[in-house]
């Protein structure tokens, strides 16, 4: 899987690195504000690119002493750097764009801008839509943050192909420094929802509550065919990249003997990760009548 994903992210490397390029080159010609802009977005989207690189390698790599609940969180902490970047970059993109508003400037030759960057959108467009299927079929949040940077730089690129289309037909270049603030504005808005996505899986949020429904419903069915279970509580779940982390105590009758009841809850827990695919489960096992209710309120009992 490492190598899937590491080829993903070269893709995304690869076309970013010649998108710079030729943005820089087209807003040297054409001294596009909205052009130039276009190509910072697309240097923080290289840097955000190498950093998802280095994170899915990073994040399957087995369990160490330093790391025994293994390495899958590097995935979101470099989402949350690739959001930032994204806000920093907006901020650049921003001061640029006003000082050109009041100082003035014109464009020239926006012929050769209006097809780079009509050619731009449709590489980021084609590559976004590539890496979001390669981060759903893996699940990688490293992968996702970086389709979602491609696709708001393809979306970006139209704004500024609009701009440059109203300079073109009205001949007032302020159009060009309007488009770079708008362009601002998506990146913006790109950048806090995917610090808020990997935020809550840094922060250890619980996955949506149809997952807990999902185990709550495997553990019923095996209290059919096991009698011994009297009740479980401190259900909770946590996200840690792709994995879910699932764990909660489970009460057996009094007389149950520790080795039925430890067969009985391996055969829960497997039944439990076989139906929340990418799960790992721990359960603590004690004899009935050792919870006492209310004392876990925050946490799913039953």
């Amino acid at each position: 899987m490492t190598q899937t994903k590491a080829g993903a992210a070269w893709v995304s490397v690869a076309s970013n690195t010649l998108l710079i390029a030729a943005k820089l080159a087209a807003g040297a010609i054409t001294g596009s504000i909205a052009i130039v802009t276009e190509a910072a977005h697309s240097a923080i989207d290289l840097v955000a690119s190498i950093i998802a690189l280095v994170s899915v390698r990073m994040a399957d790599e087995p369990p160490d002493p330093e790391h025994p609940y293994g390495h899958e969180r590097f995935e979101n902490l470099a989402a949350a750097i690739e959001g930032m970047l994204i806000v920093v970059g907006a901020g650049i993109i921003v001061f640029a764009a006003t000082r050109r508003l009041v100082v003035g400037a014109s464009v020239d030759h926006l012929g050769v801008g209006i097809a780079v960057i009509a050619v731009s959108a449709l590489i980021n467009a084609g590559v976004a839509a590539f890496l979001s299927r390669r981060a759903r079929a893996l699940g990688s949040a490293a992968l996702e943050g970086d389709a979602a940077h491609l696709g708001a730089d393809a979306l970006t690129s139209v704004g500024v192909l609009v701009g440059l289309l109203l300079v073109h037909i009205t001949g007032n270049a302020a159009f060009d420094p309007i488009a770079a603030l708008c362009v601002a504005a998506a990146i913006v808005f790109s950048g806090v929802r995917i610090l808020a996505r990997s935020g809550r899986a840094l922060v250890d949020q619980a996955p949506p509550p149809k997952t807990l429904d999902l185990i709550e419903a495997t553990i019923a069915r095996q209290r059919e065919v096991s009698p011994e279970i009297v009740g479980y509580h401190k259900l909770r779940a946590r996200l840690s990249g792709i994995r879910t982390l699932v764990d909660f105590h489970l009460q057996f009758r009094a007389g149950t003997g520790l080795e039925e009841a430890h067969k009985v809850a391996h055969r829960l827990r497997d039944a439990i990760e076989s139906e929340l695919e990418g799960s790992e489960v721990l359960i603590h096992v004690e004899p009935e009548g050792s919870y006492r209710p209310g004392a876990d309120s925050p946490l799913r009992s039953g």
